[in-house]
């Protein structure tokens, strides 16, 4: 009986270490995604920005080549900088 018992004793203080390794590697790694995607928003509003003036320029050049309309341009314009 004293052995059995210095088994479960044995793995109920593995099965607890393992759960604290567990937790922390887990908070660690919840830490490093929540830092990412703060990286990724701060980074995607300028590409947004980029993506939009570019659209815009060659909306321009279409409109200067008389491929699109006033009517078209301002439509087409209205839809970019509404971010639709």
């Amino acid at each position: 009986m004293p052995g059995l018992l210095r088994g479960i004793a044995r793995t109920t203080v593995i099965a607890g270490t393992a759960t604290a390794v567990s937790n922390r590697v887990s908070r660690r790694q919840a830490g490093r995604w929540a830092a990412q995607d703060q990286e990724q928003a701060a980074y995607g509003a300028g590409d947004d920005t980029a993506d939009r003036l570019a659209q815009l320029q060659q909306l321009g050049a279409l409109k200067a080549q008389g491929v699109l309309t006033e009517a078209e341009f301002e439509r087409q314009k209205a839809r970019i900088l509404n971010g639709s």
